[in-house]
């Protein structure tokens, strides 16, 4: 048995396991709601024995969608979404600082070798309309391997400024508020993920509040459910070059919190703002294991040597 791919057009892409079990989604129509920042987004994402492993428009930050691509702070606009933060001011809700990513079309979309591999192609526009950049992103989901209970899903991003002017990238952090440096690759847990437990290489099970602003090649977050018995634990890797200086234009931190809320964001910009220069480009590539069960660092540490880039 191999995996199954269908599109529905105009609305999403979607992954089945050989169970049959849908374990990936990928939502590229237009958003109704402007203020949470019109963007393509991964919901629902699931393990193979089809538990969701993502929140989507949670009570508490409704612009918080499964898996997405943010900017949280980028000259002046908002590609995160809901409120802005505004040093010495605090989050205010400017609606018409909140920009969004539009979805173009796909240039590639095939299923081969038990694969599925997406290029899109999207513009990043501010507020008022203007065309602030171009991306060229690519999705793989693959090594969907029942035996170990796990399958992969890789993510990319070539980003051009577009806009004729210097693009500058930062977050809440590089705009005055203390450890909240979120944007880049986001992803936003479901309520039973908080308090989970928090992992990374060298750090066995060192929780959330100590890892924030590190940095490292991973980071696995593993919850307990609810309604079923059982943990699902996610890993979050960076592509070696995104650590090594030979592709990435500004070093990486992790952002992670366990609680109030459970999210995870690849964070290009936590604590120093970077500019994109008229006619650059910038590009990285990640990848998030999804499993079931509760797995510890040697078992994550080995899967993650054991699937090349």
């Amino acid at each position: 048995m191999s995996i199954r791919v269908s599109h529905v057009h105009g609305e999403h892409v979607a992954v089945d396991a050989p169970n049959g079990t849908e374990i990936f989604r990928y939502v590229y129509r237009p958003d109704p709601d402007p203020f949470e920042s019109r963007k393509p987004y991964a919901h629902p994402v699931r393990t193979l024995a089809g538990r969701t492993v993502t929140g989507y428009r949670p009570s508490d930050h409704r612009w918080h969608k499964g898996l997405q691509m943010t900017a949280s702070h980028l000259s002046g606009q908002n590609f995160w979404g809901g409120n802005s933060y505004v040093h010495g001011q605090g989050y205010l809700a400017l609606p018409d600082r909140v920009g969004s990513m539009r979805h173009d079309g796909f240039t590639t979309l095939t299923a081969v070798d038990e694969r599925l591999a997406l290029t899109e192609e999207l513009t990043w526009a501010e507020n008022g309309g203007r065309e602030w950049a171009h991306e060229v992103r690519g999705i793989e989901v693959h090594s969907v391997d029942e035996t170990a209970g796990a399958w992969a899903l890789d993510w990319s991003i070539r980003l051009t400024n577009i806009r004729g002017e210097p693009l500058v990238f930062g977050s809440p952090t590089t705009a005055g508020r203390e450890m909240a440096g979120y944007t880049g690759l986001q992803w936003r847990g479901p309520r039973d993920f908080t308090g989970g437990r928090v992992l990374a290489p060298d750090a066995e099970d060192a929780g959330a509040d100590k890892l924030m602003g590190s940095q490292g090649p991973w980071l696995a977050f593993t919850a307990e459910r609810d309604e079923t018995d059982g943990h699902s634990t996610l890993v979050f890797a960076h592509a070696p070059e995104n650590l090594d200086g030979t592709s990435a234009i500004h070093e990486s931190h992790w952002f992670v919190r366990a609680e109030p809320v459970p999210t995870v964001a690849f964070s290009w910009a936590f604590f120093e703002e970077f500019t994109l220069e008229p006619g650059e480009s910038f590009g990285y590539r990640y990848r998030v294991v999804i499993a079931d069960g509760a797995w510890d660092r040697d078992r994550i540490a080995a899967h993650h040597e054991g699937l090349p880039w």
